[in-house]
């Protein structure tokens, strides 16, 4: 995949979930145009092979401890980019989990913990950054999914919250649009991560079901084609886009 290596020359980025899946390789595509990214995520070892790879490349980072759980947690990273790098002008809210069951399976603490890790923790670390990306008229890149765009069967609770994070990036880009901070959101389909590895499905599911969670395309995406879109995003390149919702599903909502 081509890069751009000058292309965020200067820029500072904050990306969560960083130590592995979208959230990795997204930070070493901009790490590898140029960006100083700080790196945030719970795994300090999957934190340590991101910074070693983007140490081995050239590029320029640092890591924290982040857990999406904790509201304080949140603030501290977007305080600790900007005592690091001076200022920051982007952020990927990527940190997120994802889990299949029956509705009469869901918890109300299973639902409020899935809510507070991709749908609050994204809020607040969009309005604790935002008055430094106004400075710098930057951008903010939301994390989403085809879930957040339709409707799939047990998966209530985390379609819930990316239905919600569409909402907030639109609203966001609305409020934010003549302070010239771009606000948009990336919906991927299925991508071959680890966490497929751990996921797990009900039992007693019906089969037809699943064909809404089915790509036209005969694979899943690479975190590295989730992560050139982000960059494409997050240039100048895009400064005419924003409130947008960009699709990367292999055709699955077609």
């Amino acid at each position: 995949m081509s890069t751009y290596p000058s292309r965020f020359t200067d820029k500072v980025a904050l990306i969560t979930g960083a130590a592995s899946g979208i959230g990795r390789a997204t930070a070493i595509r901009l790490a590898q145009e140029g960006a100083c990214i700080m790196l945030a995520d719970i795994d300090q070892a999957g934190l340590d092979a991101t910074m070693a790879t983007i140490a081995d490349n050239g590029g320029q980072a640092d890591s924290l401890h982040f857990d999406a759980t904790q509201n304080d947690s949140c603030i501290a990273a977007v305080a600790a980019t900007v005592k690091r790098w001076g200022k920051l002008d982007i952020v990927g809210n990527i940190a997120g989990i994802v889990s299949f069951w029956h509705l009469h399976e869901i918890t109300t603490d299973m639902w409020n913990r899935c809510m507070q890790i991709n749908l609050t923790a994204p809020m607040i670390i969009s309005r604790e950054a935002m008055p430094h990306l106004i400075k710098t008229e930057g951008t903010i890149i939301n994390m989403a999914s085809s879930a957040g765009l339709g409707g799939q069967a047990y998966n209530a609770t985390y379609a819930a919250t990316k239905h919600g994070l569409v909402g907030l990036t639109k609203s966001l880009a609305v409020e934010f649009a003549k302070k010239n901070v771009r606000v948009n959101a990336i919906c991927p389909g299925g991508v071959n991560t680890a966490i497929n590895d751990k996921m797990r499905w009900p039992d007693d599911i019906e089969p037809a079901m699943l064909s809404r969670l089915m790509p036209l395309l005969d694979t899943m995406a690479e975190p590295e084609e989730i992560a050139g879109l982000f960059a494409q995003l997050a240039s100048a390149e895009s400064s005419f886009v924003t409130g947008a919702t960009w699709q990367i599903d292999g055709g699955q909502l077609a």
